[in-house]
């Protein structure tokens, strides 16, 4: 599976993509939210790894928001991984078409698993 992990502090980033490539899963990392837009909207992606808090114009809510809108990226699974854990960010990341939320520091365990069952509707 190709992921797209959009999360703009490094070591957050480079953690991610070594803990999801090492399953076996081709990852590119990008740091702002029109990358990460410009990216799933140009290429294929069969998961977007998304952090709330983003520079730029575009935040996580807006990105998800946005890819739920075109038709290409509408059924992208979206993994929202953030540490804004309150019930007013939880309500507007559902709202906006996030399909799963992760708190963070997030259990790694937890989303490979999820990232697993995304793979097995793909094959």
């Amino acid at each position: 599976m190709r992921v797209l992990v959009c999360e703009d502090q490094d070591a957050i980033r480079r953690m991610i993509e070594t803990l999801v490539g090492s399953s076996g899963h081709e990852v590119v990392g990008v740091a702002t939210g029109a990358k990460a837009v410009e990216l799933a909207s140009t290429e294929r992606f069969d998961i977007l790894l998304l952090d709330l808090m983003l520079p730029g114009a575009l935040d996580g809510f807006e990105v998800c928001a946005r890819l739920r809108g075109h038709e290409a990226t509408k059924e992208l699974p979206i993994f929202v991984i953030s540490a804004m854990d309150d019930p007013e960010s939880r309500a507007r990341v559902r709202d906006a078409g996030a399909t799963a939320f992760y708190a963070k520091p997030f259990r790694p365990l937890e989303l490979l698993k999820d990232i697993q069952a995304i793979a097995a509707t793909r094959k």
